[in-house]
């Protein structure tokens, strides 16, 4: 039997939950991009670099492609940006909710006790 969708939901959203994975799938939705080039970006060494890209190949959201002696990544669905715009849009809704909530707790002046 195979599994629930929600349970391949869970697992697909615990690939995205590394910073550096989501900052290559960014970096990928803009456009393909050579190694050389996801590097500096990503803020890592090369080898932790080399470990999430695999893990990112494994879970089949970013294709590789050998061009001489660079590797080329690209997303393999336009889906993936999607979603990453979309989170985007979510966050930015609650970081506004908790701005006005931060303003209004300094209106109210300091605690009293």
């Amino acid at each position: 039997m195979s599994a629930p969708l929600y349970q391949l939901k869970a697992e697909f959203f615990k690939t995205l939950g590394h910073p550096v994975r989501i900052r290559v799938l960014e970096l990928l939705g803009e456009r393909e991009h050579a190694v050389a080039e996801i590097l500096p970006e990503a803020g890592v060494e090369a080898a932790s670099l080399s470990q999430q890209l695999a893990v990112l190949r494994g879970a089949n959201l970013v294709t590789s492609r050998r061009e001489g002696s660079h590797v080329h990544y690209a997303l393999t669905s336009p889906g993936i940006a999607e979603l990453l715009r979309v989170a985007r849009g979510i966050l930015s809704g609650v970081l506004e909710g908790r701005a006005e909530l931060l303003a209004d707790l300094r209106a109210a002046g300091p605690p009293r006790g």
